[in-house]
């Protein structure tokens, strides 16, 4: 199903304009580090160690920072357990869950495509 943007704002207002806090949630999730985590968390829960090396490339700052962003929108769940050496887990929430319905096959396109597109770029 195909919508267009006139017909979101339609129904939703004059979203995705500037200082829109739609374009602030798009940032957070469709970043290429904000993607790549949320595809790593469609697993299940992660480890800082294990989510740093599924997540290639990441550095420990932008994984920090996009693990921060994405607890303080809802979206990934932070459970740190009171044991030595401390544990901490990360997982999708409800909402990130959700998302990542909607997300997925967007992310599986871009894997099936991604070689022709950039061949022909």
């Amino acid at each position: 199903m195909m919508v267009s943007l006139a017909e979101i704002r339609e129904t939703s207002g004059e979203v995705f304009t500037d200082g829109c806090p739609t374009r602030v949630v798009l940032d957070h999730i469709m970043s290429k580090w904000g993607v790549l985590v949320l595809l790593a968390l469609t697993d299940g829960t992660h480890r800082w160690g294990e989510l740093r090396r599924e997540v290639q490339g990441i550095s420990e700052k932008m994984l920090a920072s996009t693990l921060r962003t994405l607890e303080a929108d809802g979206i990934v769940a932070r459970t740190s357990y009171p044991e030595v050496p401390p544990r901490v887990e990360y997982a999708l929430t409800e909402l990130g869950r959700e998302l990542m319905d909607h997300m997925l096959p967007l992310v599986q396109w871009v894997a099936l495509r991604a070689d022709g597109i950039v061949r022909e770029a």
